[in-house]
């Protein structure tokens, strides 16, 4: 994995760049562009960009509206506001109405974590995943999120790209073809497959060191789109493997996890163990974190070997 750059930033850099290749792209902001990086479009693009204030509300019904007149809009906030505050446009608009617009959710999961619970965005996939038409993007590196940013512009109909605020080792290089609704492997392995998305991705890949020095041969694969998921992908891994952890900075209940084990419980049954939240958090150090509500390398470690020692018995 090669050197640490900030989610945020590439989105930042990515929206720029989308938005010279693509004048229907507007950018809407809630008085959060420094913090999200939009700011980025609109020092360069002023006259196609509108801090709307804090009024998520507000912004996500204006989002609908330049779609409704052809433009591509990308609204942005902090995830937990454009999930929460943000989401009855969301649901009566935008996905009602399968309207083109995509929705960036900064400083997911814990990301912004000396802001604490009020700002950790835990929830957000298991809301918006209910909606009908949406399509929900978790990217894990720099690489993969400007592929995600193009690749969002280019699908038709509504978008919630959600974006870490932290800095990640680079996974990816330019090579990487990103595709909607296909996962990837990183890493092969027949004893255990865990799945992971957005951050935790690199923590799955840690994890996977650790097993391999006590024999454990994991197989780590990153589920970049949370909705379609890669159905094909999850039963097969399942099957070959036989046992699976999800890995997500997120809630254990309608996440990633959920979503792996709605197809699993549908079409092939697999010990399968969760990694995600299950309480409010608090503010500290990110890193800290993410030992303590066990969403770092070696708690995905130790799931893993727990499903591994289920599928023995």
């Amino acid at each position: 994995m090669g050197n640490l750059i900030s989610i945020r930033d590439a989105y930042g850099n990515a929206l720029a760049r989308l938005g010279e290749s693509n004048p229907k792209v507007v950018v809407l902001e809630t008085d959060v562009g420094s913090s999200t990086k939009s700011a980025v479009f609109g020092s360069k693009y002023p006259e196609r960009y509108f801090n709307i204030g804090i009024s998520e509300l507000d912004m996500n019904a204006m989002a609908a509206g330049f779609a409704s007149s052809g433009l591509i809009p990308f609204t942005n906030t902090f995830a937990i506001f454009t999930a929460l505050r943000g989401g009855d446009p969301i649901n009566s608009l935008i996905c009602y109405d399968k309207l083109n617009v995509k929705l960036a959710g900064a400083y997911s999961g814990l990301s912004d974590s000396y802001d604490g619970a009020s700002h950790h965005s835990t929830c957000d996939i298991s809301v918006l995943r209910a909606l009908p038409n949406l399509t929900i993007l978790s990217v894990c590196d720099p690489v993969e999120t400007e592929k995600a940013v193009f690749a969002a512009a280019a699908h038709p109909g509504p978008v919630y790209l959600r974006l870490s605020r932290a800095a990640t080792p680079t996974i990816f290089d330019e090579s990487y073809s990103f595709e909607i609704g296909k996962g990837v492997v990183l890493r092969d392995g027949n004893d255990v497959t865990i799945f992971a998305t957005g951050y935790p991705v690199h923590k799955a890949l840690e994890a996977a060191e650790l097993l391999e020095k006590d024999g454990i041969h994991a197989r780590v694969v990153n589920l970049h789109t949370i909705k379609p998921l890669d159905e094909e992908l999850v039963i097969r891994c399942a099957a070959e493997t036989g046992a699976v952890v999800t890995a997500e900075e997120h809630s254990i209940y309608g996440g990633l996890g959920g979503a792996v084990a709605e197809v699993l419980a549908r079409e092939c049954p697999t010990p399968m163990e969760f990694v995600g939240t299950s309480t409010y958090t608090e503010s500290g150090d990110y890193e800290e974190l993410l030992a303590k509500y066990g969403l770092n390398g070696p708690a995905i470690y130790r799931k893993a070997k727990q499903v591994f020692q289920r599928k023995k018995k």
